[in-house]
């Protein structure tokens, strides 16, 4: 317990207690330190906890594997053929916006590329591919006053060569490359967004829906309203308002979204016999110290603020009550100094990757997923975006991205078969190296490395790519003794035998 250390008197605490020495009975209180002690006497030791020893199972037989990109990042093409201008062609010509000033003009050169990103595809073995529609290479101006044919061609030859190598298009319409023209008139600001938005759609439906049948409306709503319109540092790099801009941001990205799922669903989903979802991002959030209530409570405050914003309003048709009553509290407090939401820290024991923001937190990615079992009535899930960066030399052996889909991948299947979330498919990002949006082409997701020296802009397998592919030929993690019998399982298990719960 705290007592008295010598020169520092009651200055200094070493103790497991904490000693109250202005009360009369020094009431003694666990630090955090004594709960954690306990548990190493309790366990003597260090055993490998059940959550993080390897689950051997299946995913179900229809079960969706997957890679992702977006068209900034890896299109290239910036003005061919009659493009217009988005707002990262903007943002990524601005000074200083961009590590090392890169920028999106060629990128992987996708545009011109079709028939080298669909083998690399077939070596990692998908069973789908995810990629973002350039809304102002197909409507250069945002509307449908001008379609550009030769742009929409582009994705009339990625989805037949897809669709002639077995692989299922799964395609986002928006992945945060706003055509510039409806920027100069409001952006997503601007409530007008919401018909265009929907228009957009419509056309898109239209010209491809008879070929692909997964949709993705809006990409990570909570990225576009925060980091474009709120932190200021992704395009279009609005930071003046960060206490309301944010908000309306997101409730007219909310309202695209409902426009162009409707639209869908009364106008083509009889027809075309497809599905269409929206990609929530989020992070899992834990209590600092797990035994203090207010710390508890600001980790579910934090997670509301998150996913809860976009979630809430699908699935329940309003916003969480937290949000409205934080929201609330701040408005009427606008003079105070402080804010009421959760502070955040990152624990110095998570592993690093190559992005600041990333920390390798395998048990997260389990909880967060049966959190949206639980709040929202455990919906049917695919994992559109799950990945890890490295920065600096080039390593084709890259053993850290093979240890983190393992762990992820293993987590996702404990939430299937243990936890019976409804999970039906996993996306990894990304297929190739790309512009990563602020951090140009310094921070590295891709299984594939892209040579930037080689004229051809040459795409390079990294170790991953033998490794995340025999994850999908066993469609999960078969049991040892299944691989000594030479029986690996491309088709799934959705029973919860005890042989689909085997541990290691």
């Amino acid at each position: 317990m705290d007592s008295f250390e010598w020169l520092n008197g009651y200055n200094v605490g070493f103790g497991l207690h904490h000693v109250d020495f202005s009360s009369p009975n020094r009431s003694r209180t666990p630090k955090y330190s004594a709960h954690f002690y306990y548990n190493i006497i309790k366990d003597n030791g260090f055993p490998l906890p059940d959550d993080e020893k390897v689950l051997y199972g299946h995913f179900r037989d229809d079960f969706i594997w997957s890679t992702a990109t977006a068209s900034y990042q890896i299109e290239g093409g910036w003005r061919a053929d009659g493009k217009g201008l988005s707002i990262w062609d903007k943002f990524a010509h601005t000074h200083l916006r961009i590590s090392n000033d890169d920028n999106g003009d060629i990128a992987c050169d996708s545009y011109n590329k079709v028939e080298e990103d669909v083998a690399i595809l077939k070596q990692l073995k998908v069973t789908h591919y995810r990629f973002s529609i350039s809304w102002s290479r197909v409507l250069p101006d945002g509307t449908t006053n001008y379609i550009n044919e030769a742009g929409l061609n582009y994705y009339h030859r990625l989805v037949d060569a897809l669709i002639a190598a077995n692989i299922q298009p799964h395609v986002t319409l928006y992945h945060w490359d706003l055509p510039q023209a409806l920027q100069d008139i409001g952006g997503w600001e601007n409530d007008t967004i919401v018909t265009k938005f929907r228009d957009y759609a419509d056309f898109i439906f239209d010209r491809l829906g008879h070929k692909v049948k997964f949709w993705i409306t809006i990409n990570e709503p909570y990225n576009v309203a925060m980091i474009g319109h709120g932190y200021g540092v992704g395009a279009p790099g609005i930071s003046f308002r960060p206490g309301t801009l944010p908000y309306i941001v997101g409730h007219n990205l909310l309202k695209a979204h409902a426009e162009a799922w409707h639209i869908y669903n009364d106008k083509y989903r009889a027809k075309q016999n497809g599905i269409i979802s929206i990609t929530i991002n989020s992070d899992w959030s834990e209590p600092r110290n797990p035994y203090k209530q207010e710390d508890y409570d600001a980790a579910i405050r934090a997670i509301q603020f998150y996913i809860g914003w976009f979630a809430h309003p699908v699935y329940n048709g309003d916003y969480n009550d937290i949000m409205k009553t934080v929201i609330r509290e701040r408005s009427l407090a606008a003079g105070l100094s402080e804010s009421r939401g959760a502070g955040s820290t990152v624990d110095l024991t998570w592993l690093d990757s190559g992005s600041g923001w990333l920390k390798v937190t395998p048990f997260g990615f389990r909880r967060i997923l049966n959190f949206i079992k639980e709040e929202y009535g455990n919906p049917p899930i695919i994992i559109t975006e799950n990945g890890i960066s490295e920065r600096g030399t080039v390593d084709l052996n890259d053993t850290h991205r093979s240890h983190y889909y393992e762990k992820y991948i293993n987590q996702a299947l404990k939430a299937y078969l243990l936890d019976g979330v409804d999970i039906r498919g996993y996306t990894a990002w990304s297929l190739m190296d790309n512009f990563e949006w602020a951090k140009g082409f310094s921070e590295r997701f891709g299984f594939f490395y892209v040579n930037h020296s080689d004229p051809n802009i040459s795409r390079v397998a990294k170790k991953s790519v033998s490794d995340y592919s025999k994850i999908i030929t066993c469609n999960g993690f078969p049991h040892p003794a299944e691989k000594k019998q030479n029986n690996p399982k491309r088709v799934g298990h959705s029973d919860k035998s005890q042989d689909n719960n085997t541990y290691n």
